[in-house]
């Protein structure tokens, strides 16, 4: 509980310092405010709720320093809510290549924001190289067993339009029964594609799809989302 407050408290405090930046950082910062529409909302090969998904986004950047909050909510008869703090910070390595660290607050509203169970904290790490990206997750909260956590690990390619993604994990990140053993899993084998639909001659509105296997679960999806 005493972590998930720090770590709460430092995001907060950094959203309110940032702005206060010198002149020529402000050059390079700047707010974003956005909205996913998705058909449904599935996460690392993992589906919650039912019916379309909202999920709006707003955020700050400032050099390679972005903070920002990001939100999930379901409009089927499954209710799902989803409320996250996040902070990253990206270094670029080359023409081709950069690192990213992220850490993660994933709190589902309709629980006290206060109560340590409803938090679970993730620090994750991102390689790109060139069409690359390797990504490695370790998620732990408050209930998990012995106060382990949960490791995710993905790998993706892109080769023009197309995205193939390969990942998996333990726990929460496989939704494994507590009876059962913490095994890893693959859980996410998707491929997904994305292009623009154009308005106006000033506005095109971009759409995406993906094709989602889940092996540790045995379902499929197809969801397809526009961003506005």
């Amino acid at each position: 509980m005493k972590k998930i407050l720090m770590i709460t408290a430092s995001v907060l405090l950094l959203m309110t310092f940032i702005p206060s930046v010198n002149a020529q950082e402000e050059e390079a910062s700047k707010w974003n405010a956005g909205l996913d529409i998705y058909s449904s909302y599935i996460w690392r090969g993992l589906k919650f709720g039912t019916g379309a998904a909202f999920q709006p986004s707003v955020d700050f950047t400032a050099g390679g320093f972005t903070i920002g909050a990001w939100g999930s909510y379901s409009t089927g008869s499954e209710n799902f809510e989803e409320t996250d703090l996040y902070a990253t910070y990206a270094f670029n390595l080359g023409e081709k290549a950069a690192l990213s660290f992220t850490v993660t607050d994933y709190f589902f509203p309709g629980t006290e924001y206060f109560n340590g169970d409803s938090h679970f904290i993730e620090p994750l790490v991102n390689l790109g190289l060139g069409n690359l990206s390797l990504t490695a997750a370790y998620m732990f909260y408050n209930a998990a067993p012995s106060g382990s956590g949960d490791i995710y690990l993905q790998a993706g390619y892109t080769a023009g339009p197309v995205t193939l993604t390969l990942g998996g994990g333990n726990g929460q990140y496989s939704m494994e029964d507590e009876d059962e053993d913490d095994k890893f899993a693959i859980s996410n084998i998707g491929i997904g594609t994305s292009k623009e639909i154009k308005i106006t001659d000033s506005f095109s509105l971009p759409i995406s799809g993906s094709i989602i296997l889940n092996p540790s679960t045995e379902q499929l999806f197809v969801v397809v989302g526009i961003s506005l």
